[in-house]
């Protein structure tokens, strides 16, 4: 496969899993937002902007995070490169500049989105309920490009680079939205373990869609470790990292390559992290710091992003 082939894409997937984060991050930013007790609003907003990596673009052109001012910068702003109509924006032109490596149907998914994005692009008023609509379609239409691609790509090197691209985003996406908690301050400390720290974890379940396999796996109440360890080191969830690392490491193993001295490096790191984390255990994890680990796995994938476009001369 051409390496710009196999580029566009891994960078189709990813752009594509990155919008339908931003919109997840928007909301549970939104849903903890809705249940502080204090006058304090500006927190759960600048967690959003911290998670999303994009704090010193943020802050060079608003003065305050708020709910309009970051709705604003990372759904619709065109001069943020990550902002979610840029990510399909540029999806769509990572699929036009590789049309004939994709089926029919993944065209389709991927252009239509692309179209129907120009209608809410165009509305005058985005109220409350317009927002929560916008952000509904953004993960049900990205959930529609992966599903399509996923049921209609022969299982070449193609599809290897796009399940990559996918599931390496999800990964970096995952810890962010974990450490958007860490982000979020609580109005005073005896809150810890209280009503507001409750509902903020259970908001990032709901986000993610993790509700009920919580109820399923843990049964009882929810409890910030127990969030950690079905979003880290539980296997049957597909968001988690060590199922993340796991898909990531079997399509970097099913890719031909003809010279494998330059993949090996991304293989390697693959490999011992997905091994850290499908033998890790969380009260570990806790101990040497949620935040600090979360920020290292960050710092991995894109440490992973880098040997693997190097690897595969992108």
């Amino acid at each position: 496969m051409l390496a710009r082939t196999a580029s566009n894409l891994f960078w189709l997937a990813r752009y594509m899993e990155r919008a339908d984060y931003l919109a997840r991050l928007l909301q549970v930013a939104g849903r903890m937002s809705a249940v502080r007790v204090d006058d304090d609003g500006k927190s759960e907003w600048e967690s959003a902007i911290v998670a999303a990596g994009c704090h010193e673009s943020f802050y060079q052109k608003h003065e305050v995070a708020n709910a309009e001012t970051v709705v604003s910068y990372l759904a619709f702003d065109r001069e943020n490169p990550s902002s979610i109509c840029n990510c399909i924006d540029t999806s769509r032109r990572n699929a036009r500049a590789v049309r004939t490596a994709l089926t029919s149907d993944m065209w389709v998914a991927v252009n239509s989105s692309w179209l129907e994005l120009r209608e809410f692009e165009s509305s005058p008023d985005m109220s409350e309920d317009r927002l929560t609509e916008f952000l509904d379609w953004v993960k049900s239409r990205t959930s529609l490009v992966h599903g399509v691609y996923a049921n209609t790509m022969l299982r070449r090197d193609g599809f290897h680079f796009t399940r990559i691209g996918q599931f390496l985003e999800r990964a970096d996406n995952t810890a962010r939205l974990l450490d958007v908690k860490y982000h979020v301050r609580l109005p005073s400390a005896q809150d810890v373990g209280g009503v507001v720290d409750y509902y903020q974890w259970l908001a990032i379940l709901r986000v993610v869609g993790a509700r009920r396999a919580y109820r399923v796996l843990f049964k009882g109440q929810v409890e910030p470790a127990l969030v950690a360890e079905l979003l880290i080191l539980r296997p049957e969830f597909p968001r988690s990292l060590v199922f993340c690392f796991e898909q990531i490491s079997l399509n970097l193993d099913a890719i031909v390559a003809h010279d494998p001295r330059l993949s090996s490096e991304s293989k390697r790191i693959a490999h011992s992290q997905y091994a850290a984390l499908r033998f890790g255990r969380i009260e570990q994890i806790i101990e040497h710091g949620l935040h600090e680990y979360l920020s290292e796995l960050i710092e991995g994938c894109e440490r992973l992003g880098v040997e693997i476009a190097k690897g595969h001369l992108f």
